[in-house]
């Protein structure tokens, strides 16, 4: 299963993309966000096999792709 979302917000830049899912990283004010959203995205999503990818460039927006493995119903 796939999952794609876009926005046209002012996109991430190119130095900032690689670190987006270390843990308390954030571009925004001190005291509005811990910096582990996308940390703790990456860590539940890697656990269940998938893999989650971001497209950005400054200002174009960005698409989070988000890939997890289908599981096979079990016999009765």
């Amino acid at each position: 299963m796939v999952v794609r979302v876009s926005d046209t917000g002012s996109g991430i830049a190119r130095d900032d993309l690689k670190k987006v899912f270390d843990p308390f990283f954030t571009k925004i004010p001190l005291g509005t966000g811990t910096g582990l959203g996308l940390s703790i995205a990456y860590s539940i999503i890697n656990q269940h096999r998938g893999r989650i990818e971001l497209k950005s460039a400054a200002g174009s927006g960005t698409t989070a792709t988000v890939a997890l493995p289908c599981l096979k119903e079990e016999s009765p």
